[in-house]
């Protein structure tokens, strides 16, 4: 949803605390919530926006994958970012922020501009943890992968429910609203609190006839193949995020996320350093002294280079963007391609005649590079 940033929507500074930025949300959402502004589309869009902001930079991972690579760090990774949440969603999440927690319920102490919404209480999954290889290739190109995960899904007999032939009455307590109001005295005067159902457990129904498969809980124990698309451009330790693949949530709730952790699988060929790749090119000493070309492997084809006369062992030449793209597709690093010079082991007869006759070219022997004169130096000869 939104494209501005984060830390500007919350009105925080980059470097600012969890609680600070806590506050900021708690203090937009109070400003902006939809029972405050009734059929303000405005007031909405700013509401979801500065939930957005806060589900991102409230998450650790999030906020450092935000704060590195800007809005496409927290692309697919679930929440609001994706686009895919409601405002029940939103309220199911983050209402006890500016509720419970604070000890005002549901808005309650603010005159009540909360009261027409009734707040069940949403039961949310588990997210579960994963490792990926992937090769060089991969890494670089992007791929799709299918990967088995045990998990707990949603019971098939009940729908999730829990209920036997989905059959619920109504909390006599809460009388369905999942929330009980409390009045306390306090030295302050009254003190009225909202909070979940003690009966129901906030979910504002209670089961008639439990499901025999998954005994009430509307989960079971299963395997699921789940396909994750994995963009060009990440790196060993990444995370991704895949929205609502995590373990099913008990009685139709919200389901966790599934967290993918990148793993990198060693390459014969080459070195990564960064976007960099590194290749060592081996070469025979007649080729480095007469010059040759060489065809030499990148990880989308095969390419040929020159090497010139007198190359020296140990120098680069650089390919640009022949490297791994940048996650957020913008740039791409260079193949850094290192000479080396081969000297065999073992010669033969002949051979030892000939370099032995070479040896004693002075052409053949080391030939220091003469200092060159400073421009001090250059200035005084010029001048006299």
């Amino acid at each position: 949803m939104s494209k501005r940033d984060y830390y500007e929507v919350l009105g925080v500074s980059r470097d600012a605390s969890k609680e600070e930025i806590k506050k900021a949300y708690r203090k937009m959402a109070i400003k902006y919530h939809p029972d405050k502004n009734p059929d303000d589309k405005e007031a909405e869009n700013k509401f979801k926006e500065a939930a957005e902001s806060y589900e991102v930079l409230s998450d650790d991972t999030k906020r450092q994958r935000y704060d590195q690579f800007g809005h496409d760090g927290v692309k697919g990774s679930g929440g609001f970012g994706g686009g895919g949440m409601s405002m029940d969603d939103i309220f199911s999440s983050f209402g006890d922020i500016f509720g419970d927690a604070f000890g005002f319920g549901d808005f309650g102490g603010f005159g009540g501009f909360g009261g027409g919404r009734s707040r069940q209480r949403v039961n949310k999954g588990s997210n579960i943890r994963i490792r990926v290889k992937l090769t060089l290739q991969e890494m670089v190109n992007g791929v799709e992968k299918k990967v088995k995960v045990k998990k707990y899904t949603e019971c098939k007999t009940c729908s999730g429910s829990g209920a036997k032939n989905g059959a619920f009455s109504t909390c006599n307590t809460c009388n369905g609203s999942g929330r009980v109001t409390r009045v306390s005295n306090t030295f302050l005067g009254q003190m009225q609190t909202t909070g979940a159902c003690p009966t129901c457990g906030g979910e504002g129904k209670i089961i008639k006839d439990k499901c025999t498969t998954c005994y009430g809980e509307g989960i079971v124990k299963d395997e699921e193949v789940i396909s994750i698309k994995i963009p060009a451009g990440v790196t060993e330790g990444m995370q991704l995020n895949v929205n609502g693949k995590g373990n099913a949530a008990r009685r139709g709730g919200i389901p966790g996320d599934l967290m993918v952790v990148i793993e990198e699988e060693e390459n014969e060929d080459f070195i990564r350093d960064g976007n960099d790749l590194i290749y060592n090119l081996y070469i025979g000493m007649p080729d480095a002294i007469l010059g040759t070309t060489a065809e030499i492997p990148t990880v989308e084809s095969k390419v040929k280079i020159k090497i010139d006369p007198g190359t020296q062992s140990g120098k680069i030449l650089r390919l640009r963007n022949k490297g791994i793209p940048q996650v957020n597709g913008y740039g791409r690093g260079d193949m850094l391609v290192q000479i080396n010079v081969w000297m065999p082991e073992k010669i033969s007869r002949e051979e030892r005649k000939i370099i032995e006759k070479l040896k004693e070219s002075d052409n053949f022997k080391p030939q220091p590079k003469k200092k060159e004169k400073s421009i001090f130096e250059r200035m005084r000869d010029y001048f006299g």
